[in-house]
Order: structure tokens, then sequence, then C-alpha cells
């Protein structure tokens, strides 16, 4: 028996591998599927089931690029409506991958179709389920996303029913594999784990702790922040289908010299600029937005960039395959080649550069009490804000920047100190507001993990939270 989890930190997503004579099944693959056929061709194992706890959300699945690439039937669980071939399992159907054993249980809750797997072992004995976005380290799946004409209530209903019949049975040592760890928004607050058992979770997860399907309800409906704009399209991707990578590819990885660059940017694509933050502030094509690869890239930029609109990359060299497969992951297929030599190339070309000017915390410091017009931008999300910020400063999420209206509140002839948690955010920030016409910008390193060791600054938060 041989299973491996293989984690994406930066969609905080869990993939699953499993192999057993010869046989192979994976389960919520991610949309660039080399690595499962890869791993398949090194194990000697033929991949015969691929298995989707759900439509996912929060990113485009393999399931239809594996399978076609396999010939292995995508197995969904009831409920399921695809518009393309699948299994839809019945709750209990079981499946056999070598002398593994792989049960179906429906799970509803998450959402109508969210299917957990029961794997037992070659004794027979139950091992380890994998749980999907049901059941998380230290929490549950959302119930606000996709329900059709139920409300958060009446699939929390679901989801009590569910934990408390076919989850809480369980034995205590079966391990959980869940589809997500800490930083999904599919969930309200992950624990810091990519595994458990369930003896693990039903002492410590609040959400399979005693309580009436009422108190429940309240529990995991209460809290929830608003989902990513970009959840339901790659839900919708999911269950509708997507075009194959190598076409994606295939028009993505076009060098394109200055000249055919900016003859793209003219006829109206927008420049995404995926080079880490730290060197995007030294130098970028105007108008470039920066969503650095070096951080929480694909959740990013699909919650910035829009699904309908032409990108042109400008990227490290040698990062232009990575960049085009992490839009990918969220079903951005849009990209029309890539500025080749990068932005080198545009500066020896004498085309005109920008940058945004990034100064210490020490030096924020310094400036904060002597400039009339200075304004402090703080782009973390409003929990982030709520538990400390600097007072004085003004609130604006980042996901809000995409919206004029909300840019509209900020003051174009201010000096503005842009901020978020830790400087990736941030530069994020200051690159959309360059594009709104803002210039008087300054990015604050290290985010407000530097600008709270500054005893200088003075810092508002309730009377009960240290930092």
């Amino acid at each position: 028996m041989d299973i491996q989890q293989l984690y994406t930190s930066c969609l905080s997503e869990a993939a699953y591998f499993i192999a057993s004579d010869g046989e192979a099944a994976v389960i919520d693959p991610l949309r660039d599927v080399d690595t499962y056929l890869q791993m398949a061709a090194e194990k000697g194992v033929k991949i015969k089931y691929i298995f989707e706890t759900h439509f996912h959300a929060d990113f485009v699945s393999g399931h239809i690029e594996l399978s076609q690439k396999t010939g292995a039937p995508i197995i969904y669980g009831p409920d399921t409506r695809a518009a393309f071939k699948v299994h839809v399992a019945k709750d209990g159907e079981e499946f056999m991958v070598g002398k593994l054993k792989i049960k179906a249980i429906h799970t509803p809750g998450h959402t109508l179709e969210s299917t957990c797997y029961l794997l037992h072992n070659e004794a027979g004995e139950p091992y380890c389920i994998f749980t999907g976005d049901t059941l998380f380290v230290g929490d549950v799946g959302r119930p606000d996303l996709f329900s059709g004409n139920l409300s958060k209530e009446d699939l929390a209903a679901m989801m009590y029913d569910t934990l408390n019949n076919k989850i809480k049975p369980l034995h205590d040592n079966i391990l959980v594999y869940p589809a997500h760890g800490p930083g999904s928004s599919c969930g309200k607050s992950l624990g810091p784990e990519t595994h458990s058992t369930i003896g693990a979770q039903k002492a410590t997860n609040y959400a399979l702790q005693d309580m009436t399907k009422e108190e429940f309800i309240k529990t995991v409906t209460t809290g929830l922040s608003t989902p990513p704009v970009y959840f339901p399209i790659n839900a919708g991707i999911n269950q509708k289908g997507y075009e194959p990578l190598d076409d994606v590819y295939a028009k993505g990885l076009e060098a394109l010299s200055v000249a055919d660059f900016k003859a793209r940017v003219k006829d109206g694509a927008w420049i995404l600029d995926t080079r880490p933050s730290t060197v995007f502030t030294i130098g970028f094509v105007p108008e470039s937005i920066s969503i650095g690869l070096d951080g929480r890239f694909a959740e990013w930029a699909g919650t910035i960039l829009p699904y309908n609109q032409p990108l042109v990359l400008v990227t490290e060299p040698g990062k232009e395959k990575e960049s085009i497969t992490r839009l990918a992951r969220v079903g951005i297929d849009n990209v029309n080649g890539y500025l080749n030599g990068s932005y080198e190339a545009w500066q020896d070309a004498g085309e005109p550069i920008d940058l945004i000017i990034d100064i210490e915390a020490d030096e924020f410091a310094m400036d904060l009490p002597h400039d009339p017009l200075l304004d402090v931008i703080d782009v973390r999300k409003p929990s982030e804000f709520d538990i400390a910020h600097v007072k004085g400063a003004r609130n604006f999420p980042l996901d809000t920047l995409t919206d004029p209206l909300n840019v509209a509140m900020i003051e174009d002839d201010h000096n503005l100190y842009v901020h978020c948690a830790g400087g990736y955010r941030s530069v994020i920030a200051a690159s959309l507001l360059k594009r709104h016409g803002y210039h008087n910008l300054r990015n604050v390193l290290g985010g407000f993990a530097k600008i709270k060791t500054e005893k200088t600054i003075p810092i508002v938060q309730p009377d009960n939270v240290k930092i």
C-alpha cells in the first residue's frame, strides 16, 4: 500500500496518489496532471480511477485532463450533475485498487454532492478517509458556497447529519486526509496540520463536539468571510469542463519581442508581472500588475484578474511555464505571450519604466508625525485590521482595490503609505493603485509585522488583544 499526499502550499490544496498491486487512484488532482502520470510511470502502476470529493471552487481540477490521458473513469458521489462523462457512485459503493478497497460515503453539507472515500487496507480494515472539504483538521467545509436553492442553514443542517451519522461513528485510529490545509478559504479557520485522525478530530475539532443541530447551524454559519470572487467561476469550470492545458501552453508560451509586447498591450492586453514582489518595486513596465510567484499567487490572480481579460506576462527567465500553469490552476487561460528577455529587455530597449518606493518601518515611524498629507492604507483583511492597526489608518482590503468606486475614496494628492501583514499584498495593492493613477506611494517593507515593533508608531487594538 502506497499513499502519498501531494500538497500545494499556494492553494493550500492536497491531492492524493494511491497505489497497490499494479493499480493506482488519484483523488482531487490539480489541473497540471504530469506529476501523477510521472508517478504512475515511476511506480509501474496504471491509474484506474480518478476520485473527486466534490466540485471544487478554489481551483480547477485535473479530472478531465487526467481521464483523457489515462482512460480512467472520473468518480463523483451521489447528486452529481456534470456536463461530461462521469461515474456517479452510489452511497456505499466500493471500488478495488489493487488489494485496496475504497468505499464512497456520501457526505452532503459543504456541497450537495460532497463525498468522502474510506480506504480499507490489504487486510480489509478501515485505514484512512479522504474527506475532501467535508472535514478539515480543526474545521469543516463552509456551507455557504454553491447550494442551488438551498440556504447556508439548509446545508449546515445536512453537515450536522453527515458528521454525526457518518464521520463520528468511524474508529478513532482512522487517518483523516482532507483536501485543504491552513490558509484555505474553504473553511473558517483550518488548523496547521494537513492530516490527522478521527480520534484527534473528535477531541479537538469544534464542529465534532456535542451540540444540538440548532447550535451547530449557528456555530458553522457565524463568522464566515466573503468567499473569493473566483470561487463560483472555478466551480462552474469544474462542472462544465475546460480546454486542454496543452492548448493553453501553446497560446501562452509565445516569446514576444518588445515591439510585439507593446502591440498586444495596445490591443487591450493587461500586463501581469510574476517576478518576486521585492524585485518588482525596483523597476517594472508601466501599468503592470504585480502578483509574485513567491506568495499565494493563484489565489490572488483569481481574485484580482478579470477572467475575460487577455494577459501578457513579465516573468523571471525560465518561469514562463510555471506562471501559466499556476494561472490555469484557477481557470485563467487567456495568456497571450510573454516578454522575451523579461524586464531587462524592456529596460535595454530604452522604454519608459516605473517603480515603487520601498521604505523601512523605522522611516515610516519618522514620517508619520510630520507629514500632514500622510495617508496610511492598510490592505489586510478586515478581521486582521480589527485585531490591531496603525492609529488613523484606513482599511482598503486588497480584494476591494479592483473596484474604481472604492479606490476613488483615496485622495490622489496624499502621500500614501501602503502596508499589509508582511509585504506581499501591499506590492499587489501598490501596483493596482499605480494603474489607477496614484503615484505618491510608499510600500512599507515587512508590513504590520515590522510596524508593530516600532514603539513610536501608535497602534489601536482591543484591550483584550496582545500583538
